[in-house]
């Protein structure tokens, strides 16, 4: 499997996980958040590591809607950057185990890490436990959009 063909792989995964393309990447949306997936190919090697971001409706009085600019953002309001022999080519694997190790990447790591974090209640719960931690100023944002 190719880069190429992994993208594609990744993709219908993606889809089937309610995830829409767009630009290059992918997003979910709920009424209070918007998360992207999107795959960064490394300069270094040949893989690629898988940015998370989400951002939450109304955060520094924007309305975010997934636009290129949306997507190809360096971060959101929450990140994560996810680096998995999955998404590394650099390291042979059988194309069948590949697509079964980023299945469970979706089921164990992305889709719970999103779910969680596609309300501003929840967020708020996620970082009063140290499960999560915010850049002071999207705390207080978000504190700002709880009252």
């Amino acid at each position: 499997m190719n880069s190429k063909e992994f993208k594609s792989l990744f993709g219908s995964i993606a889809k089937e996980n309610d995830y829409l393309q767009a630009f290059g990447g992918w997003y979910k949306e709920s009424p209070e958040c918007i998360a992207v997936l999107e795959l960064q190919k490394s300069k270094y090697g040949d893989y690629y590591m898988l940015n998370i971001k989400i951002f939450i409706q109304g955060s520094f009085d924007t309305i975010y809607s997934p636009t290129k600019e949306l997507i190809k953002s360096p971060m959101g309001d929450i990140g994560k950057q996810i680096i998995d022999d999955v998404l590394s080519f650099d390291k042979a694997m059988p194309d069948e185990l590949r697509k079964e190790q980023l299945n469970e990447l979706f089921s164990n790591t992305i889709i719970p890490f999103v779910s969680n974090l596609m309300t501003k209640a929840n967020i708020i719960d996620l970082e009063s436990k140290g499960e999560i931690t915010l850049l002071s100023s999207v705390k207080k944002e978000l504190e700002k959009l709880m009252k």
